[in-house]
């Protein structure tokens, strides 16, 4: 296949496994398995930002971006986390507004956690089915009266837009993309690499 570039998007106060668990998933995918050493991902993973300053996540660690908004290449498949820092994205008009022009060139556009609401505040969401972190979901709908909030499923496929749950959904969220551009055996090679469990249920896996 072709290989995909994945953009994943990071801001202060992101939530580490948000970003990192899909990272790991993209990064350590491979076609064939047995030439794992000698072999490269069919996905080129990168890290935006909306400056090129080092990020400090949730917890401290301080990342440096590949990418601004400015001078990010064309994607093909976009990966929103979440995260406390979320919060000051809802009011971020060239966040939102490169959400916007960027969304329509995608072939598939992700959240995770609190992700979602960011995409919901960029106009979206509207008219679609979509999930978020338990704690999170009442007020997601009051945000989003024209959105579905799906409260048992733990990764929500409408089209092109794919959503998760919380922090360790990115996950799955992110073996579902694998597993829709190389095949579930591939998927389940790379889950198993990783010693993670494959998703075989959608299931929210914490009661709410």
């Amino acid at each position: 296949m072709e290989r995909k570039k994945v953009g994943i998007l990071i801001f202060d106060d992101v939530e580490v496994l948000d970003y990192c668990g899909p990272y790991e998933v993209f990064s350590t995918t491979r076609l064939v398995e047995e030439n794992r050493r000698e072999s490269q991902s069919p996905f080129e993973v990168i890290l935006i930002a909306e400056h090129q300053a080092p990020i400090v996540t949730s917890g401290g660690m301080r990342v440096l971006p590949d990418y601004s908004l400015e001078d990010c290449p064309q994607l093909d498949i976009l990966v929103v986390p979440g995260g406390w820092g979320t919060r000051p994205l809802l009011d971020n008009p060239k966040l939102l507004g490169w959400l916007q022009n960027t969304t329509p060139t995608l072939e598939l556009l992700t959240s995770v956690c609190t992700g979602a609401l960011v995409l919901g505040q960029a106009g979206l969401l509207e008219g679609k089915q979509v999930t978020t972190h338990w704690r999170s979901l009442d007020w997601m709908q009051e945000l989003f009266p024209q959105t579905t909030v799906l409260k048992t499923q733990h990764v929500v496929e409408d089209g092109k837009l794919l959503t998760s749950a919380g922090i360790s959904a990115g996950i799955d969220m992110a073996l579902t993309v694998v597993s829709r551009y190389c095949g579930e055996p591939v998927a389940r090679a790379t889950a198993k690499h990783m010693e993670y469990p494959f998703p075989d249920s959608n299931e929210r896996r914490i009661e709410i």
